[in-house]
């Protein structure tokens, strides 16, 4: 389970290790879309905190066995946030970092969207919104009738949950007690179109999921001290499913693009590039 070099560290020293991960991991994402001059970058940037400590604290998986029946599960149910999970699959050795060059080229090994086809460590295929924690929902059942120990973890994205399908999922998960179902909420406040609340206004969102009988926690998404707290909840609450939910900027790390709806789904230019790799310490 997770990068063995982290084993045994102090919870400070766990937190550098995942800070530096994080921030290599950001300058991949950067460099994925300005390449491919196309992705979504800003939504990327809010889940990679947590993807870093998901990946190095919870899941139980194999980077040499993909296929292995009993490794956990995860679901990037905003699944054009794929940067983020192409990042910390070369960190992970999923892929290699040279697979990343083939972001968003045809027959590529990481496509626009998460496509389990193409890439080795992917378990779901994204498109439209609001179906990964239904697809989740199936997993964690599957593996309940399999008795097996996995999880499935899902990410689900703040204007995402404004899909009536989320809702009927979380509903059916509470009613079947799915223990091994586990969700993140990416709050960064920002969909497609505009701020979420200029959208459709989600109210008291921790409220809600607690209202539909999950355990619900909520964090500072980019706190890690938080994040590996959260993580290590996940492990300790199998009754019933639960949900982190995680405050975030949209774009957290480069300065244009926090909390800036114009980099949803749009690529820097070179000027902007350049800009960007210096704020995360990256030598150009």
């Amino acid at each position: 389970m997770g990068l063995s070099r982290l084993n045994g560290l102090s919870d400070d020293e766990l937190v550098e290790e995942l800070k530096e991960i994080s921030r290599k991991c950001r300058v991949e994402i950067i460099k994925m879309v300005y390449r491919a001059q196309a992705g979504h970058p800003g939504g990327s940037l809010s889940e990679i905190d947590l993807l870093t400590a998901l990946y190095a604290i919870n899941m139980n998986v194999n980077p040499n066995d993909t296929k292995w029946e009993d490794r956990d599960r995860f679901v990037l149910s905003k699944g054009h946030a794929s940067p983020g999970m192409y990042s910390i699959l070369a960190e992970m050795g999923f892929i290699t970092h040279e697979d990343l060059e083939s972001y968003r080229v045809l027959g590529g090994v990481c496509q626009g969207h998460v496509d389990m086809k193409h890439t080795p460590g992917v378990d779901f295929s994204a498109g439209s919104l609001g179906m990964g924690l239904s697809f989740g929902l199936g997993c964690s059942f599957a593996a309940k009738f399999d008795g097996s120990p996995r999880n499935c973890y899902v990410m689900l994205g703040d204007g995402e949950i404004q899909e009536g399908a989320v809702w009927e999922a979380m509903m059916a998960a509470r009613h079947h007690e799915l223990g091994n179902l586990k969700v993140i909420l990416d709050c960064n406040r920002i969909q497609n179109d505009d701020f979420v609340e200029s959208q459709m206004r989600l109210f008291n969102i921790p409220e809600k999921w607690s209202s539909f009988g999950w355990n619900v926690k909520e964090i500072d998404g980019h706190d890690m001290y938080q994040i590996i707290e959260g993580m290590r909840w996940f492990d300790e609450n199998n009754d019933l499913p639960s949900v982190l939910i995680a405050n975030t900027v949209k774009g957290k790390g480069v300065s244009y693009m926090e909390n800036n709806p114009k980099f949803h789904g749009a690529a820097p230019n070179e000027e902007q590039y350049s800009k960007a790799l210096l704020e995360l310490g990256e030598v150009i």
